[in-house]
C-alpha cells in the first residue's frame, strides 16, 4: 500500500516562511510533487522534482520563493517556502506520479496517481 503523509503546515505572517514534508511508504523513488487547493478554485500545481532529486519546475508565481528538494534515503520530499504571500493559502498536498519525467513537462493533477491527505498553510496579512 501507498502512502503519503505530510507534515508543516500552519499559520505565519506575510514575509514569513514555512517548511512542508512528504514522507513516502509503500512505493519511492518516484517523481514526487506539491499541489494546492485555496478556496474557490481549482487544484493547482506548486513544483515538481524529478525522482534523481536534480531537475525541478514550478509554477511561476512561486519561483524564487519556494525550493522542492528530497531526501530519498528518508523517502522524504520537502517544500521550502519563504516570503510567503497571504495568497499562497491553501491546503498543499503531496503526490506521486508514475510517469516518466518526459510526460510530466506541464504538471497536470491528472500525472499524479497517489496522494497524501494535505497540510494546511495560512498566511495572514
Amino acid at each position: 500500500q501507498v502512502l503519503l503523509v505530510e507534515s508543516g503546515g500552519g499559520l505565519v505572517q506575510a514575509g514569513g516562511s514555512l517548511r512542508l514534508s512528504c514522507v513516502a511508504s509503500g512505493r519511492t523513488s518516484y517523481n514526487m510533487g506539491w499541489f494546492r487547493l485555496a478556496a474557490g478554485k481549482e487544484r493547482e500545481f506548486v513544483a515538481v522534482i524529478h525522482r534523481n532529486g536534480i531537475s525541478t519546475r514550478y509554477v511561476d508565481s512561486v519561483k524564487g520563493r519556494f525550493t522542492i528538494s528530497r531526501d530519498n534515503a528518508k523517502n522524504t520530499v520537502y517544500l521550502q517556502m519563504n516570503s510567503l504571500k497571504p495568497e499562497d493559502t491553501a491546503v498543499y498536498y503531496c503526490a506521486s506520479s508514475g510517469l516518466p519525467w518526459s510526460r510530466i513537462w506541464n504538471p497536470a493533477v491528472g500525472d499524479f496517481d497517489v496522494w497524501g491527505q494535505g497540510t494546511q498553510v495560512t498566511i495572514s496579512p
